[in-house]
C-alpha cells in the first residue's frame, strides 16, 4: 500500500495566534513512497491584519502584498482536500498545528488531526539524532549537505521543499525497507553441487610472507593501542 506524506509549512503574523496572529502563506510538497510526486499546494493568504516586525523580517511578505489574496476560509476546503489522510511531515510541529487548528477553528472546521492523525515533527527527530546542536532548516541543511542559498527570506514553499530533503536525508535508511518491500520476489532454484573428483590447489605463504604479515599486524596493533586479534590471541 502507497504510504503519502505531505511536508508543511506556513508563515505567520506573528508568533501566538492567541494573540490574533493569522497564517499568511501555506504551503505542502507530497510524497508518496519516499518519492517527490511534483504535486504541491501553495497559497498566499490575506490575514486582515498586519505583521509584527519581528515576523516582517523574516518573511517578508508585506500588508500591502497580501492584500488582494485569497482569505483562509475561501482555500480551506481545498487544503483539507490536499492533506486529509496524509502523514504530515513539519518542522516544529505544535507551532504550525497551533496555528493551522486556529485558523480552523474560525471556519467551524474540527481540528488537524482529524483530517490527518499521524504526523511527524522534523525538530524532535533531529534534537533526538544530533542532541545539543543546533537543529534549524538551514543548520540541517548544511549538515545533510542540501542547497539553500535560495533561502534569503523564510517562504513555505521553499522551506517545505528543502524540509522534504532534509527528512529524505535523516531516514535515508528506510529507503531499503521500502524497496524490500516493493521488489516483486521470483523462485529461484538452486541445483545441488557435487565435489566428487574436484582437485584444488593449495598455495602456502612463504616463510618471507609470513613475516611480513606478522610485522604488518604489528604495526597496526601498535597504532591502534591494541588490536582486537592480539587480545584474542592472548586468551587462547
Amino acid at each position: 500500500m502507497a504510504t503519502r506524506q505531505i511536508v508543511l509549512d506556513t508563515e505567520t503574523t506573528g508568533l501566538e495566534p492567541k494573540l490574533g496572529h493569522r497564517i499568511i502563506e501555506v504551503a505542502g510538497v507530497e510524497l508518496v513512497n519516499r518519492r517527490l510526486t511534483g504535486r504541491h499546494f501553495h497559497r498566499y493568504l490575506n490575514p486582515g491584519r498586519d505583521s509584527d516586525e519581528g515576523a516582517l523580517q523574516v518573511h517578508g511578505l508585506t500588508t500591502e502584498f497580501l492584500s488582494d489574496k485569497p482569505k483562509f476560509a475561501e482555500v480551506v476546503d481545498e487544503l483539507l482536500e490536499y492533506i486529509t489522510g496524509a502523514e504530515l511531515i513539519i518542522h516544529n510541529a505544535p507551532f504550525d498545528i497551533g496555528f493551522l487548528d486556529s485558523e480552523l477553528a474560525l471556519v467551524r472546521r474540527k481540528r488537524l488531526k482529524t483530517y490527518c492523525p499521524e504526523v511527524i515533527d522534523t525538530l524532535r527527530m533531529a534534537k533526538d539524532l544530533h542532541p545539543g546542536k543546533r537543529n534549524g532548516l538551514d543548520a540541517l541543511c548544511d549538515r545533510y549537505q542540501i542547497d539553500n542559498s535560495a533561502r534569503t527570506l523564510h517562504g513555505a514553499l521553499l522551506d517545505a521543499e528543502l524540509l522534504a530533503d532534509v527528512y529524505l536525508a535523516m531516514t535515508r535508511g528506510q529507503e531499503s525497507l521500502m524497496i524490500e518491500t516493493e521488489t516483486v520476489r521470483t523462485e529461484v532454484s538452486v541445483t545441488g553441487f557435487s565435489r566428487e573428483g574436484l582437485k584444488l590447489a593449495v598455495l602456502h605463504a612463504s616463510p618471507d610472507e609470513i613475516a611480513a604479515h606478522e610485522a604488518q599486524l604489528a604495526d597496526i596493533d601498535k597504532a591502534s593501542g591494541g588490536a582486537l586479534w592480539t587480545a584474542m590471541n592472548a586468551e587462547r
